[in-house]
């Protein structure tokens, strides 16, 4: 299989891809106590150069609004995002839960919230610990080991570090002329090849890349948006872990293409990436403002929930063009 040509002998050795086996848990190339596998490429002079050509004067979200009825994961019976008030100022007037007087009672309007969520609802990361292979996941940590009552111990939400790399979108669906990829659509090494040149973009060891496949057209209508979902293959994941991307990501529910082509594994592109290569996932991503203005390479900046031990968290990431 092709593989970018940027990446030497050298950095081959800190791509966890370059070594990996078929199906089997890798050890990190950063050593025994890695717990954020490829996100070690990104360090103080990455940051500083990718943000001094960062131009500040346009800034683009990429995350979706969370509402109740959003498009989520529900396939394995997890549950949906849900929010409800738990102060309201006419409910205040009433029960008073800080213990006022009438008149203080009376002026303080006070709302309140709670949300109920699964940790992979809305624009959110994938940690390394959400697949693996027979009860290990990335580095070889164990559940015998490091799989508590309430979480894991390695490789969580919380050890995900901030962050700020150069990233590269590649829109599959425009470059088919399509606004929408068709449904199960496989994007492979091919079509990422075909996609680079096309934008005339290059893959460099330490990107985040994001993929596009269109599916956020239907982002308000849950059941096209869940079903059948175009999205990559493990051979195209493979192009890209070996190309050194730290965190690829797209505008789809799964990031990988749906149902799974591969004999034996329901999600194959998530367990490699996650369990071999030591690269996060980043989904449901916003990018049709991104498309529209043909900004294929930016300063991507973006930080997820410390959740302790959790498998997933929200993340808020931006994209900020560059300047030549």
């Amino acid at each position: 299989m092709c593989s970018p040509q940027i990446v030497n002998e050298a950095m081959k050795l800190k791509i966890a891809a370059w070594n990996a086996s078929f199906r089997q848990v890798s050890t990190s190339p950063f050593g025994p106590t890695d717990e954020v596998g490829m996100l070690n490429l990104i360090d103080g002079a990455s940051r500083d150069a990718i943000m001094r050509r960062a131009d500040a004067s346009h800034v683009y979200d990429l995350s979706v609004d969370n509402f109740v009825g959003m498009p989520s994961w529900t396939a394995a019976g997890d549950p949906s995002y849900q929010i409800w008030m738990t102060h309201t100022p006419p409910g205040e007037n009433v029960w008073n839960s800080m213990k006022q007087d009438d008149a203080t009672n009376d002026l303080v309007a006070y709302s309140g919230d709670a949300v109920s969520m699964y940790t992979h609802c809305g624009t959110h990361i994938d940690a390394l610990n959400h697949f693996g292979f027979r009860g290990r996941i990335w580095n070889n940590y164990t559940i015998d080991d490091n799989l508590g009552s309430r979480g894991w111990n390695k490789c969580g939400a919380e050890k995900h570090p901030p962050v700020v790399a150069r990233g590269i979108m590649l829109d599959i669906a425009s470059m088919h002329g399509l606004d929408v990829l068709p449904p199960s659509y496989g994007i492979g090494a091919k079509d990422l090849e075909n996609c680079l040149k096309h934008q005339k973009t290059e893959l460099r060891p330490g990107d985040v890349v994001l993929l596009r496949t269109g599916q956020m057209k239907h982002w308000l209508d849950a059941a096209a948006f869940c079903a059948n979902t175009p999205g990559l293959t493990r051979e195209g994941a493979e192009y890209l872990c070996k190309g050194g991307a730290v965190m690829i990501g797209a505008d789809n529910l799964t990031l990988e293409q749906v149902p799974s082509t591969e004999p034996g594994n329901y999600l194959p592109v998530h367990c490699y990436l996650l369990a071999e290569a030591g690269v996060p996932i980043l989904e449901m991503a916003q990018l049709d403002e991104l498309s529209a203005n043909a900004v294929f390479e930016f300063a991507f900046i973006g930080a997820c929930i410390k959740l302790a031990g959790a498998t997933g968290s929200p993340m808020r990431p931006i994209a900020m063009p560059l300047r030549e």
